[in-house]
């Protein structure tokens, strides 16, 4: 189903929506371009996206629905999982004996339209919607695994048989408790609801009289739920299970890994058992796997610092390093250039602990230190499987970091991570592990320091800060190189200045209560230059080099958060909560 350029012109003409003249200008542009008159008149912004598709709708003659204030039966909904309705942008929400009416943002999807019709074998009726209404029903999967879960909780948690007084169980009662259909059922419902809510972590934390659990949404902690104090060694016993873990072992930690698998997707779970007061606690990293479909603009790089990585990424040897703390994202940014450098020609290998994304052609291997398997020998037999460029998941010793250096010295291009606070702070971090500074200034091509903040919802409010308000934040020298990179991206109006930026506040809404949603990261790209490999030849001070990278053009994580600010994207405060001092 396609609307003719002919007849979506003569229908905005005759609306009156636009005036001619704009869309005259528009199609000439798309004649121009070879795009649609309504792809031409939405990024002038001309027309809203929900507006086109209520023109398209109308032209075609299919019904438009607006789900906003709907409230969808959870039998009807269920029919489609809330990973398909999210990925696809399709919804049901009526049901009239064999047929099934669904609501789509592009009802000429003709792959998702069969794929809801094999799974519920009804006929299906397509409606076009706009993209609240899509957000606001997808909030309804929310609230029903919310009430499902609180349900599963309160009907199970009081049919959980208690064996014994918990610390003199055996194996053996341990593993009956864990096959308890009111355990399993709590723990499925657990884990499914962490899935759907985007949780990076889950947290079972053991307490005197109860068990909390909590989720990690967008890098903050959330209660999820409390359980009865009964259900502690049930739970972790189940885990282990899954985990393929000693059930008997309580007085040591334990690591493990299960995964799985979802409508949409596939999901590991990276277990740590750890032995508190109250009982173990246990964490679960929850690792979608797919390295595949990020880019790096995505991932919040943008202008100079876009342009430094992909030169780095044209050279056949060298190191790429990126640097941060735990949870920063370094992973996800070492394979989004790991795909970027995934073609035919190119034989790359890994060596990981553990491998958190799967990737396609790529050899990948994880480290097992229990049975002497680390970084340092797992590098030395790599080497030798001719690859040509190498991925280290992280350099944590000397032995490691004089490895890695030496294959990039001998024809292979390294990427790798490193845990320090800055970029500027990995030379003297490596320099610390024993590394001379000449091999540094040989092999080190950029490195790349980052940080995650999250991301702004709709609505959000507009502010202006003046004078006194930015030295509160930053200095004026910041803010000032934030608003160049704005200038030389061409996102700031000509004879503007500092005083005319807008900044934003989150403000709730029905997609987030907090004003936030997802995260993004901001960066700061050094590439060593030939004065910043005099610098770490003389001094090595991280002050020294930071302060000549930013000389030649290097936005700092604070710089990169402000101009990240005032487009919009996150808002002031969490530039702050990340880039601390």
């Amino acid at each position: 189903m396609h609307v003719s350029e002919g007849e979506l012109k003569e229908f905005i003409t005759d609306s009156g929506l636009v005036a001619k003249k704009e869309i005259d200008a528009a199609a000439e542009e798309a004649t121009t371009k070879g795009q649609s008159l309504g792809d031409i008149l939405v990024s002038r912004g001309s027309l809203t996206e929900d507006a086109l598709r209520r023109i398209q709708a109308y032209v075609l003659g299919i019904p438009f629905i607006n789900l906003k204030e709907y409230r969808i039966p959870a039998d009807v909904l269920g029919l489609i999982p809330e990973p398909i309705a999210r990925t696809h942008s399709i919804v049901a929400y009526k049901k009239d004996g064999n047929s099934l009416e669904v609501a789509m943002l592009d009802v000429g999807d003709l792959v998702s339209i069969d794929s809801v019709r094999k799974k519920t074998g009804l006929k299906i009726l397509p409606r076009l919607t706009d993209t609240e209404s899509i957000k606001s029903t997808l909030l309804q999967y929310q609230k029903s695994l919310k009430d499902e879960f609180g349900d599963i909780i309160s009907a199970e948690a009081g049919k959980i048989r208690v064996v014994g007084e918990g610390k003199d169980l055996s194996s053996d009662d341990l593993k009956k408790m864990a096959e308890d259909l009111p355990i399993v059922r709590i723990v499925d419902t657990l884990l499914r609801h962490a899935i759907v809510q985007g949780a990076s972590d889950i947290h079972i934390e053991p307490m005197e009289t109860e068990v909390l659990v909590r989720y990690r949404i967008d890098g903050i902690l959330h209660d999820a739920m409390t359980l009865p104090k009964n259900a502690a060694a049930g739970i972790v016993a189940r885990i282990k299970v899954l985990s393929n873990l000693k059930l008997d072992e309580k007085r040591l930690p334990q690591d493990g890994r299960f995964k799985v698998e979802t409508e949409a997707d596939r999901v590991s779970f990276r277990v740590s058992i750890l032995p508190t007061f109250f009982g173990e606690k246990t964490v679960m990293r929850l690792l979608r796997e797919t390295g595949e479909g990020f880019t790096l603009d995505v991932l919040g790089l943008h202008g100079e610092n876009m342009e430094r990585i992909h030169k780095a990424l044209a050279q056949t040897t060298g190191i790429i390093l990126i640097s941060g703390p735990t949870g920063s994202g370094k992973t996800t940014t070492l394979y989004t250039m790991l795909d970027i450098l995934n073609r035919p020609d190119v034989n790359i290998s890994t060596i990981e602990d553990p491998i958190e994304y799967q990737m396609k052609r790529v050899n990948q291997t994880q480290v097992n230190p229990q049975i002497g398997f680390t970084f340092a020998n797992g590098l030395r037999s790599l080497v030798r499987q001719d690859p040509d460029i190498i991925m280290i998941g992280e350099i944590r010793d000397g032995e490691t970091a004089a490895l890695a250096i030496n294959a990039a010295l001998t024809g292979h291009l390294v990427l790798s991570t490193i845990h320090t606070n800055s970029a500027a702070g990995a030379i003297p971090r490596l320099i610390d592990m024993g590394v001379e500074p000449f091999l540094l200034t040989s092999t080190i091509r950029v490195i790349i320091g980052q940080r995650l903040v999250r991301r702004l919802t709709e609505p959000k409010e507009a502010y202006a800060l003046d004078e006194t308000a930015r030295a509160k934040i930053a200095s004026d020298e910041e803010f000032e190189i934030a608003f160049k990179a704005l200038e030389d991206e061409k996102l700031v109006k000509k004879g503007s200045s500092i005083d005319d930026l807008q900044f934003y506040r989150p403000m709730p809404s029905a997609e987030s209560e907090d004003g936030y949603k997802s995260r993004i990261g901001i960066h700061e790209v050094l590439a060593v230059s030939p004065t910043i490999r005099d610098i770490i030849l003389h001094s090595s001070t991280s002050d020294a080099i930071e302060a000549q990278a930013r000389k030649e053009g290097m936005l700092t994580m604070r710089e990169d958060g402000l101009y990240k600010a005032a487009r919009g994207i996150t808002s002031i405060e969490e530039v702050l909560r990340a880039v601390s001092e």
